[in-house]
């Protein structure tokens, strides 16, 4: 998962992806979807919050669309799957 990848997550969940020199990608990209600077203050007021998660979730959403698995499942982990039964 990218940097920016994580900052998408986290501006659309709330869950903390990034920290210390890495924020920076966070506050890059949820300046870029409300087209001003932000301070970090400003992301406790709920309705900022509320706007970032809004603009985020067409990119969270095309992040989970295109997501790729690095390995595929063996016979035996599909045979387990519980949803088959």
């Amino acid at each position: 998962m990218t940097k920016r990848e994580c900052a998408i997550v986290q501006a659309y969940t709330g869950f903390v992806m990034l920290a210390g020199k890495d924020v920076w990608y966070f506050l890059k990209y949820i300046q870029e979807l409300i087209s001003r600077p932000v301070w970090t203050h400003e992301l406790i007021n709920e309705t900022v919050r509320r706007m970032v998660e809004e603009r985020a979730k067409p990119d969270f959403i095309e992040l989970c669309r295109t997501a790729v698995d690095d390995r595929a499942p063996t016979d035996a982990e599909r045979e387990a799957a519980p949803w088959q039964k």
